[in-house]
């Protein structure tokens, strides 16, 4: 089988090895393949993987010999699955590979806006406090996180993570389902409706799933019901928030934070508005990025392609 990843330098810059997918077939990795250049890559592929590489309904129908995408990703909205299900190619994702690594860099982000730890670092070494009378100084107020509220928006394994942490920090946490019919039995905290959680809370943090309910859930609108002062982060999507109105926001005080790993079109584009916001914290999508959470995701994807070798696929969406 003719095996083709498409966008190999996101997940594996030189620091791992395709070599376990070789047992399937001939593997050529790309670093990165634009619209432009992606049929004529995969034309004669059986097996396609992808990370953030889009195949659309258009792109589909011209790849006969494709039988299985595997998306190097927890999200496959990359992938027109119902455009791959027509012509019966299994698509699959990996769920869960970033739990860990993306709960540390939400609980990262968040104290980074309370304690300021980088402005405080580059002022200490350009020599500030050199040329301090007292023995300690701030540049920013810091702020305590004991007995502050968190809303957790998504209660799956890394909400979840992200609430046990905060808690372990003096938190109070609250949270909201992403979904109203479900349960969350491992959330061990109140869960409130939408409207009452960011009323209460002086953190949000964002990790739902991008579906056609949370696009755009933080607007202008919803910012209204929040507190004087609030602070978000979001390791989720960027989607999830309206950015103008999180610029506008930020500008009038209304929030006194947002910190996010996500932006609405990744790579940031130069006229991106958040670039000049004000207390404002953007990290370009590096939350599963530690090289312990890409190998876990590597051996998972290898494992997914074994089983649609062997005809017993999992993780197929």
């Amino acid at each position: 089988m003719k095996i083709v990843v498409l966008d190999a330098g996101a997940a594996n810059p030189g620091d791992l090895s395709w070599s376990l997918f070789e047992r399937f077939g001939e593997v050529t990795a790309y670093s990165y393949t634009s619209p432009e250049v992606l049929i004529e890559r995969a034309k004669d592929a059986d097996i396609c993987l992808t990370n953030k590489t889009c195949f659309t309904e258009e792109v589909i129908s011209e790849l006969p010999n494709l039988k299985y995408i595997g998306v190097l990703a927890t999200g496959y909205n990359v992938v027109d699955t119902e455009a791959a299900h027509r012509r019966n190619i299994v698509v699959t994702n990996v769920p869960e590979y970033a739990t860990f690594a993306t709960a540390q860099m939400t609980v990262a982000l968040l104290l980074e806006m309370v304690n300021h730890t980088g402005l405080h670092s580059s002022s200490v070494m350009n020599g500030d406090w050199v040329k301090s009378e007292q023995f300690c100084y701030w540049k920013q107020p810091l702020t305590e996180l004991w007995n502050k509220t968190v809303c957790i928006i998504g209660l799956g394994k890394i909400g979840c993570r992200v609430a046990d942490t905060l808690s372990c920090l003096g938190m109070k946490v609250i949270g909201v389902g992403h979904n109203s019919n479900k349960a969350y039995p491992d959330f061990k905290y109140p869960i409130l409706a939408f409207d009452e959680a960011v009323s209460k809370a002086d953190f949000i943090s964002l990790h739902c799933p991008l579906n056609d309910s949370s696009k755009n859930l933080i607007n202008k609108n919803t910012i209204a019901q929040m507190k004087d002062g609030v602070r978000i982060i979001n390791t989720a999507r960027g989607p999830i928030v309206n950015e103008n109105d999180i610029f506008d926001a930020l500008v009038s005080g209304k929030l006194a934070g947002y910190a996010a790993d996500v932006i609405a079109k990744e790579p940031m584009t130069a006229d991106c508005v958040l670039i000049k916001a004000p207390n404002c914290i953007i990290t370009p999508h590096t939350a599963w990025a530690p090289l312990e959470t890409r190998a876990r995701l590597l051996n998972e994807a290898y494992k997914n392609l074994e089983a649609f070798v062997n005809g017993n696929p999992i993780n197929a969406v």
